[in-house]
């Protein structure tokens, strides 16, 4: 077992990052926080949020930069 207890991923919302959280928890055995940052694409940055809560992480943080 690691010492690592809390990761926060940066996190797109497509498969290669959801697909990381739930692995990086379970090898990890840590808690997952992923984190989206709008930089003005044009996505929808809602959905990725619901997405990696949905995929396990237990919290996703949106920030508008």
């Amino acid at each position: 077992m690691s010492d690592v207890r809390k990761v926060v991923l940066a996190y797109s919302g497509g498969l290669d990052t959801s697909v990381a959280v739930r692995w990086i928890a379970e090898k990890y055995g840590c808690e997952v926080v992923c984190f989206c940052a709008d930089v003005g694409q044009d996505e929808d940055l809602e959905a990725a949020r619901a997405k990696a809560l949905r995929v396990g992480a237990s919290k996703a943080v949106l920030s508008d930069l």
